[in-house]
Formats: C-alpha cells, structure tokens, sequence
C-alpha cells in the first residue's frame, strides 16, 4: 500500500499536530459497542426481579426459569436475523432496529400483566440484544485500522460487562429505594418494573448514536456509494495510508466476491458448512460452555456456601462484575501486542486449573441442591477459584471471541457467518443457564464445574490446533488464513 510523505510545516519545519483518525475511529467503535452495553444490561438485569416476578404472578420455580432463559432463544433468532438483515439494510440501519425492539420491549415488560405476556416481550428484548450482538463487532471489525482492530474489538467485552455491572446496580437502587423489589416505587408501579423500565435510557442512547455514525466502509463500497466510504476511510485510516489505495483493494476483494457467488454461501464440505464458520461457531460455543454465565446467574449459591449471609451476596456479586470489568482492560492492551492467539491459550489454561479447582472443592462440601455448605480452607480455595476464573475468562476468551468473530471470517460471508457463530452463542448461553440447577440438585457443585473444567480443556487443544493468528491482518486478506504448525501463529494466505 502506498504511503504518503509526511508533509512539514510551512514555517520552519514544525511538527504537523497528530492525525485525529485513532479518535474517530475510537468513537465510532464506543457507539457501536454500546450494543454490547444492552447485551450485558439486558442479561443481568431480571437477577434482581425474579424473585419478586415469582410472587407477582405465583408461578412455580419452573415457569421462572423460562421467564429468565426465553430471552436467550430470542437473542439466538436475533442474531440470525442481523447477520441476514446487516448484508441487505446496512450496519447502522440494523443498529437501530435493535434499539427500537429492546426500547420497545423494556417499557412492556414493565407493565406487564401476567406472566406470558413478560415472556412474550422478554423474547422480542432478546430478539433486539441478539441483533446488536452481531452488528456491534462486525462494524468495529470494518471501520478499525488493521493494527488497532484488537483494541477496538474488545470494547465489545468492556461495553457488556459495563452492562452487567450497571444493571446489577441499578437493580440494587431500585430495590433499595423501594424497601424490596415487590413493592411500590414510582406511578403505582413496583421496584421490579423500574428494573426493566429504565432500560430505555441506553436503548434510546444507542438509537440515536446508530443515526449519527456512518455506515461501514466496506458496505458503501459493495452498494455503489463510492465517494461517501472514501469521507469514511479519510477520517479512520492513518494519515501515511493511501485512502484511495484502499478503495481499490476492497473494489478487488468485492469484484471476487461477486465471481465466487457460488461460494458466498456458508455451506461446504464439513457437515453442511465451510470450516472458518465451524471455527466461530465452535470459539462461540466453548466461551459459553466453560460455566461463565454461572458465576453471574447462580453466583449466590457459592457465596452462600463458602459462609456469606444471603443478604451479603448482592454486594459480592457486583464486586466480581467489577472485577470482570477491569480485567477486560487487560486484553484491551495485549491483544494488538502479543495476538490472540497466547492469550486464548493462557487464558484456557487458566480456566481449566481454577474450574478444576473448585469442583475439586466441593466434593468437600456438605448438604445438597442449593443447601450446599464449604469448611474451612476448602471454602477459601473454592471463593479464590471462582474469581481467578472470572479474572482469566475476563482478560482472554470473554473479549477476544468477539473481536475474532468480527475479523476472521472473509468479507462475503462476514456478517452471515457472524450471525450463526453469534446464534450459536446465545443457545450454549441458554443451555448452560438452564441445565445448571438440575445438575446441581441431581450431582452438587463439583460435577457442573469438573464438567466446565473439561471444557476449557478442550477449549485450548482446539485454541492450538485449529484458531489462526489474526494481529495486523487486514480484513481483506483474511481469506485463506490458516494456522501454522511450525510457529503456532497464522499462515498467510495463498
């Protein structure tokens, strides 16, 4: 790519100020990843109403945990249906749809009035979080400078754990001004509501930040809006970066993709599909079958056990979301350095001893189900543990899945392949959240986290064997990425 000499300043050869392109592209990624916000908003935020939603309606525990899991089927058709929508409407314009459906969603499931309507609007809510679970990474993916699209891409991870954390405080709040979840807050309506209610502020926010931000690069180039990708790429690529020599190569890249229409369908030789969307699908899975949303859905039974009073485990849970958080900055600032792929791998390592760990724990405990009960050093192992895991998955597979979701699959079949690797992710997330409690009754802890253990291990045999390296990469080359053998990195492509 040609590179332009740095111009000097008229007047003694001052410094030209710095190029504002990392800002903007930095701001645009921010608006995208709000979508991650919802996602992780959306997911923590009935924690705090189930049980009141429970005795509202007096259905049996059951029914509930369809009221907590449906949300997930909805996010799982959701995501199918970005993918399909991004390639025909655009990036931003499903942005929005997404917005509108949670906007929409969040002021129903507020009001209402029994217990099959809430599911009704808990599946649309999905639906709209399922959309923007695609779109967000695969904007970031397109608008990202090749050396900071790691970065970028992890903001996804930040922006939903920022989301579990906001909603776990805002539901604390309102219970806390309330005197309890069930009772009456604001306008007639009870605590529990508010909790769903107030989801509109970050719906309406990401709204409107999908209006203001331009449409991807590479979806102008592909419907013919030439001019308006070149304003794009002048505001997000380095100032050495030839715009127009990158308008050209993705011209190329869109010209071949249309001589291979044949083969811009997901489908291929291995069970139906090509194998880079079997890779997605397979990170996607393994990132949901380690047990992660375990911690955050179910983490009041191990607090409980390990000696905490339950109304202390509120407060515990916020604690570890905020450690999920900052260990996310972690990976912010490895991942365009050392690659995915050591941290992937450090990061199932990790996962693997401290998962083992605790189940190794709980075959010390005593009692059953959920009346489970850890003495002494057994109880400290088992706490530590629980963290370490969050600490490991925070700082590895929870932001890099996403950001390779977004960047590995080749351009004509990005969004599409997104959207079944995303889907895939909402199912593991949905089979995870409800086969715990039956594994837990029926076992104890110790099987449902030797089980995690497991997969975290296979978690890295297949991070070595078969995830390439895509540091630095540009998107328009990633076809035919392969993983090398001798250097445990990527081979280029042919």
């Amino acid at each position: 790519m040609s590179q332009a000499a740095s111009p000097q300043g008229a007047t003694g050869g001052s410094a030209v100020p710095p190029h504002p392109y990392k800002n903007k592209a930095i701001g645009l990624a921010v608006a995208a990843a709000v979508g991650g916000f919802l996602f992780g908003f959306d997911s923590s935020v009935i924690n705090g109403a189930v049980d009141a939603i429970e005795g509202e309606f007096e259905i049996d525990p059951a029914v509930t945990g369809l009221v907590v899991a449906i949300a997930l089927l909805g996010c799982a058709f959701g995501a199918w249906l970005g993918g399909k929508l991004a390639d025909r409407w655009g990036r931003t314009r499903v942005m929005f749809l997404g917005a509108v459906l949670f906007f929409v969603s969040s002021i129903l499931s507020g009001i209402a009035f029994g217990v099959w309507d809430l599911v009704l609007w808990r599946i649309m809510a999905g639906i709209g979080i399922g959309i923007a679970s695609v779109i967000a990474p695969a904007y970031i993916a397109e608008i990202a400078p090749a050396a900071m699209r790691g970065r970028l891409g992890s903001l996804q991870q930040l922006a939903i754990t920022l989301g579990i954390f906001a909603a776990l405080l805002s539901d604390q709040l309102l219970a806390t001004a309330a005197g309890g979840a069930s009772e009456e807050l604001w306008l007639g309506l009870e605590a529990w509501r508010w909790m769903f209610i107030v989801a509109v502020i970050p719906a309406a926010v990401y709204g409107i930040l999908a209006l203001q931000i331009p449409e991807s690069p590479r979806y102008l180039i592909a419907t013919g809006k030439r001019e308006e990708a070149k304003k794009v790429l002048a505001t997000t690529l380095p100032e050495n970066d030839d715009v127009e020599a990158h308008v050209v190569q993705i011209e190329h890249t869109i010209a071949t993709d249309k001589k291979l229409a044949s083969q811009a369908s997901l489908k291929g030789p291995r069970f139906g599909l090509l194998p880079v969307v079997w890779i997605g699908i397979l990170l996607s899975v393994f990132q949901q079958f380690v047990g992660i949303n375990v911690i955050f859905y179910y983490s009041n039974t191990l607090w409980q056990a390990v000696g905490f009073e339950e109304s202390q485990s509120f407060m515990i849970s916020t604690i570890t979301s905020v450690t999920n958080v900052l260990v996310t900055f972690i990976a912010i600032a490895l991942i365009d350095k050392i690659g995915r792929r050591p941290l992937l791998l450090t990061g199932s390592f990790g996962m693997a001893v401290t998962l083992g760990l605790m189940a190794l724990a709980f075959t010390q405990s005593t009692g059953t189900g959920k009346d489970v009960t850890l003495d002494g050093s057994w109880a400290v192992i088992a706490l530590v543990s629980a963290n370490l895991f969050v600490v490991f998955f925070g700082a590895t597979w929870g932001p890099l899945v996403w950001v390779l979701l977004g960047e590995m699959f080749p351009n004509r079949i990005r969004a599409a392949a997104l959207g079944v690797a995303a889907a895939a992710q909402w199912i593991a997330n949905f089979l995870i959240t409800v086969t715990f409690p039956p594994l837990l009754d029926t076992f104890g802890a110790s099987i449902p986290y030797l089980m995690y253990a497991i997969f975290a291990t296979l978690s890295f045999f297949f991070t070595l064997w078969k995830v390439p390296e895509t540091k630095g990469i540009e998107l328009e080359d990633m076809e035919g990425v392969k993983v090398d053998r001798t250097r445990r990195g990527a081979a280029p492509a042919a």
